[in-house]
């Protein structure tokens, strides 16, 4: 599943292009110059949540190194996007999700920081917590326990703290009105 949906991001990116050459250096850096959905999820992240402190290389890394040491984590990543896909009526492309959507990226940063909460490096978690927290205005504790399938839309000012479970296929609309599919 992980090559199909890669392959149709990479694919949707080719028509985006068409459509809007101005970015097309910009979906090139995002998507093309990347062989896998792991890579170029790491190294979306990493440009967002990079800082003085930690350079891009490093965090670009440590994501790859979770998603490939890890597999459950990029299986939930392709469960997220295609749950937003299905779930959010205003989502055209599963690369318009990867590229643009911030409550699929906060969710996709808190995988990585609860990885590294279970790998008791709890100081790094915090650390990514709180960049993703400054720039996706998400604050997600990594010692919370998130399911796969899950949606977040907007989601601005959405707080998961360190004791909260969200099993899977859950969607948060809009700050604090959840609703769970039932599949």
């Amino acid at each position: 599943m992980p090559e199909k949906i890669w392959s149709t991001i990479k694919a949707e990116i080719n028509e985006q292009i068409l459509h809007e050459p101005v970015l097309a250096s910009f979906f090139s850096k995002r998507v093309h110059q990347h062989d896998s959905l792991e890579s170029a999820m790491s190294d979306l992240l990493a440009s967002k949540l990079a800082s003085d402190d930690v350079p891009v290389s490093t965090i670009k890394q440590l994501m790859l190194e979770a998603f490939l040491q890890d597999s459950s984590l990029i299986n939930s990543v392709l469960n997220d996007l295609v749950a937003t896909k299905q779930r959010d009526p205003a989502v055209r492309s599963h690369a318009d999700i990867l590229l643009y959507y911030k409550g699929f990226q906060a969710v996709q940063a808190y995988r990585v920081a609860n990885w590294l909460w279970r790998q008791k490096r709890e100081n790094l978690a915090l650390y990514i917590q709180s960049l993703s927290s400054q720039v996706f205005a998400v604050d997600i504790h990594p010692a919370a326990q998130i399911g796969s399938g899950i949606m977040v839309d907007h989601a601005t000012g959405i707080v998961i703290g360190e004791t909260s479970v969200l099993e899977n296929n859950i969607s948060i609309m809009q700050g604090s009105n959840t609703w769970r599919d039932r599949q």
